[in-house]
């Protein structure tokens, strides 16, 4: 399993690190002092798990993982008990409090591995992983991922705009549901209502993201997630 570490603490790290060269199945592929590191490596791997510290400058574990419009396995690693409630409620794997016991971190591992491989055992295997198929009047339509330009969740049906296409795929699926089906990395929820590709960002000021002609609205939970994608804390 791919992953990566983000702790602010550079002694957590190294601990972190070590801790994760201690297990087989684990590969590190990232070390991270801040969220903004993290999000610049989701954009050019895919990841199978991230240990994540909460407590850190500019953007917290947690404003960081509910921008994520898909979710790698999390493994939360705080010095604080107060967030595990709220960890919980955005589906992380385990909650470690600092300082965490290696037994403790391995039975997290192991957790994480099982998870990891239900999750595989259970997905269809692609062969044509750069698209998908959403119901559309009674036919499936194909998608191709590298067309989206922008989704917009209306309740129970998202509206799917591409390239080239006046006209965009309505289709009856939870905006929730068809989020997770989107390639990591490439993909930036901006908005309860609104997920952008990253690619067809041409430019970004306080309240909104232009696609070209095309503004749409930065919600004040997403800000700092938007802002780390140009490498800046604000503009």
């Amino acid at each position: 399993m791919k992953c990566i570490a983000i702790d602010d603490e550079p002694l957590a790290l190294d601990l972190l690190e070590d801790n994760i060269s201690m297990v087989p199945y684990l590969q590190l592929v990232g070390k991270c002092s801040n969220a903004f590191e993290a999000i610049a490596i989701l954009q050019q791997q895919e990841v199978d798990l991230i240990f994540l510290d909460i407590q850190m400058p500019g953007l917290t574990g947690l404003q960081f993982l509910q921008s994520l419009a898909h979710k790698p396995l999390v493994i939360l690693i705080t010095a604080y008990e107060k967030y595990a409630l709220e960890g919980f409620n955005l589906d992380v794997t385990d909650y470690l409090v600092k300082p965490v016991s290696l037994e403790r971190f391995f039975k997290a591992c192991n957790k994480a591995r099982e998870l990891y491989q239900l999750k595989n055992n259970h997905k269809p295997s692609a062969t044509h992983p750069d698209f998908f198929f959403v119901n559309v009047d009674y036919s499936l339509q194909k998608i191709v991922f590298a067309d989206i330009l922008w989704i917009e969740g209306l309740k129970d049906y998202v509206r799917i705009h591409l390239r080239n296409n006046p006209k965009p795929v309505i289709t009856r699926i939870s905006f929730k549901s068809l989020e997770e089906q989107l390639q990591p990395g490439k993909f930036i929820r901006i908005h309860k209502s609104y997920i952008v590709a990253i690619a067809a960002i041409t430019a970004i000021r306080k309240n909104s993201i232009f696609l070209d002609t095309i503004e749409l609205p930065v919600g004040d939970t997403y800000r700092d997630s938007v802002y780390a994608i140009t490498g800046k804390t604000n503009l």
